[in-house]
């Protein structure tokens, strides 16, 4: 049997503080031994990132999980950010680019809106696949493979228990 996979969970979340599920999810993975959470808004609140710290920690790590709420049918803006800094040409893609080559991405989601909300006669007009099709385009253009996102709808109108079941199949995931 090989080694277990190592992960690492980019989170970004401008204000957690008030993210009931978001909350749920980090607390469901915290004590994973194979998982290390990154907060970027913790790790960069000037927006500063360090390009070569977070290579680094790429490199040590076969899955890269985006966790975040969608925003707009996108990422909060560090996210963009560190992917514009860290995801270099000749170092993740482009001629001799392939330090990321057969790792693993992923993105693990809230929503405020539902599952049906997310569907081509639904209010937002696409799938959560479709709306994140840049992420799973990054990967393949960085040699990795692009897993299904993990996406948990309409979290903060669950009952606590509803949560704990999501946020434990995230866990579990």
């Amino acid at each position: 049997m090989g080694q277990p996979k190592r992960i690492l969970v980019l989170f970004a979340h401008p204000r957690v503080k008030g993210s009931i599920v978001q909350t749920a999810m980090l607390e469901a993975i915290a004590s994973l031994e194979q998982v290390t959470v990154h907060d970027l808004y913790g790790a960069y609140p000037d927006f500063m990132i360090d390009a070569s710290r977070e290579q680094d920690l790429l490199l040590q790590h076969d899955i890269i999980v985006f966790q975040h709420p969608f925003y707009w049918y996108s990422t909060p803006a560090i996210l963009k950010e560190w992917q514009d800094l860290v995801l270099e040409n000749g170092w993740a893609y482009g001629t001799g680019g392939s330090k990321l080559n057969r790792k693993y991405m992923m993105n693990a989601v809230s929503t405020g809106g539902s599952r049906e909300a997310y569907h081509e006669n639904g209010r937002n007009r696409f799938e959560i696949a479709q709306l994140l099709a840049p992420f799973d385009q990054s990967a393949h253009l960085c040699g990795m493979a692009y897993l299904s996102p993990f996406v948990i709808h309409t979290g903060r109108h669950m009952s606590e228990a509803e949560l704990s079941g999501e946020a434990e199949n995230y866990r579990e995931l």
